[in-house]
């Protein structure tokens, strides 16, 4: 069913742990992905708490059409500046068909480039982006909700729905795939029906 989809998943330094998870794993693991890591200068980045990824591809070398969707993960340098090269690949990514996934703090960086102008996302509060990322032009579309929201293969999220985040991901990559991603939600969701 996936049709060896090839993945880019963006880490900074101070990445978020339990962000890229559900995503990266349930894309290779369920689906069959392809997934590479991408960095700046391809270097070692550590996360919030202090796991450290090594062998990362260059960010800022990554062809856009190598992927057929890019997630950006949080941190907090996102809203100092950082990785200013994501936004030019995500947009490309984005020109070319593809899905692009941020949540928490990789929201700043689409508000930054203009991907969330004319799309309905949400982020970590509307309040949030807008200090974070300056009066961005997106804020009349910005959505109020602690779920993971999709526009135009564009797939946002706060930093506390990393599992919609992962099956928003999932159902704008995979059309048709409907039964194995409801497995997935029903699967994510099993805790808080008890």
């Amino acid at each position: 069913m996936s049709g060896n989809k090839r993945m880019g998943l963006v880490l900074i330094e101070a990445f978020a742990d339990w962000e890229y998870g559900l995503v990266a794993a349930s894309a290779v693991a369920w689906f069959g992905f392809s997934l590479t890591v991408l960095t700046p200068g391809g270097g070692p980045v550590t996360s919030m708490a202090g796991v450290t990824v090594t062998g990362g591809s260059a960010l800022e070398a990554a062809p856009a059409d190598d992927f057929d969707a890019v997630i950006l993960i949080g941190s907090d340098r996102w809203e100092k500046g950082a990785a200013p090269e994501a936004d030019a690949l995500a947009r490309a990514v984005h020109d070319s068909g593809g899905t692009v996934g941020a949540i928490c703090g990789g929201t700043v960086a689409l508000a930054r480039c203009g991907m969330l102008e004319d799309r309905a996302h949400t982020s970590n509060g509307r309040k949030w982006l807008r200090d974070v990322a300056g009066d961005y032009a997106g804020a009349d579309h910005y959505r109020d909700t602690p779920e993971a929201v999709t526009d135009d293969r564009i797939v946002t999220a706060p930093g506390t729905a990393p599992a919609t985040f992962a099956v928003a991901v999932m159902t704008s990559l995979l059309p048709g795939g409907e039964d194995q991603i409801a497995e997935m939600r029903a699967m994510m969701a099993a805790e808080h029906t008890v």
